[in-house]
């Protein structure tokens, strides 16, 4: 089990580093919508599992899995200024997580979505990397606001 965590935790650090260095990610989607499941880790008050939206640092890790019940879905791909001033941001207010790098037996990372944002800042700025932002002055002003609402 403790394998499992550290086999997750590294994935999830490979998926941040290679997100902002592609400045990029990919999701499955279909008519219905993105791809989807439930947390195997986390629940609700009601103790119901909290749903999660899946994403892949590659287009090749999202591929393998459009199986089973994501039979038919197809790439899309993500900017990552969309992501975070969109995805992480609206994820967080509906009260989904981030089901990170999922493999084929949906075995995946499971991020809170402003944990993730955060991380993500992180290591953009740990590279010095630009990215224009529409909603956000720039990358300290998004760090600044989340942590705000991550406060209150």
């Amino acid at each position: 089990m403790i394998e499992d965590h550290l086999l997750l935790k590294l994935r999830y650090e490979r998926f941040v580093k290679k997100v902002c260095e592609t400045k990029s990610l990919f999701a499955l989607e279909s008519a219905d919508g993105l791809a989807t499941s439930s947390s195997h880790d986390y629940e609700d008050e009601e103790d119901n599992p909290i749903p999660l939206i899946c994403f892949w640092s590659e287009a090749e890790l999202a591929t393998s899995c459009i199986q089973s019940g994501w039979q038919g879905f197809e790439i899309k791909r993500i900017g990552l200024t969309d992501f975070l001033e969109n995805w992480c941001v609206g994820m967080s207010g509906d009260g989904y997580l981030a089901g990170i790098n999922f493999d084929s037996s949906m075995l995946g990372f499971e991020a809170e979505p402003n944990d993730l944002l955060l991380d993500l800042v992180t290591e953009l700025k740990y590279l010095n990397a630009t990215i224009s932002l529409e909603r956000f002055k720039d990358l300290q002003d998004l760090e600044n606001q989340v942590k705000k609402v991550m406060e209150s």
